[in-house]
């Protein structure tokens, strides 16, 4: 199994940006034109967006002929998730707590 730099992937989640992208790749892969039109920003400036996702292990590019798809890298999500879980439960205590009183 691959180790995922939390470090890395917290880091590439800090910036709104990736965050976005992220969300609209949760509805499917995409190419980069795709995932820059709702942004006032170059293709350029969204590739390093991407760069640094890819780099974090969040998301994966391939390379089908002419068309570059971009795709959320599940596993990264899921390593986040089991990481998270730990802390979760504070959460939760919080939770019931506040309802309670």
């Amino acid at each position: 199994m691959v180790q995922l730099n939390l470090d890395a992937a917290f880091s590439a989640l800090s910036d709104p940006t990736r965050r976005a992208i992220l969300a609209r790749l949760a509805l499917g892969e995409t190419n980069v034109t795709e995932l820059a039109k709702p942004f006032a920003m170059s293709l350029p400036a969204v590739s390093k967006h991407l760069k640094a996702l890819e780099r974090a292990g969040l998301i994966t590019r391939g390379r089908e002929a002419q068309w570059r798809p971009c795709r959320i890298a599940p596993r990264a999500l899921k390593d986040i998730d089991d990481w998270l879980q730990h802390y979760r439960r504070f959460y939760d205590r919080a939770s019931i707590a506040s309802t309670t009183t």
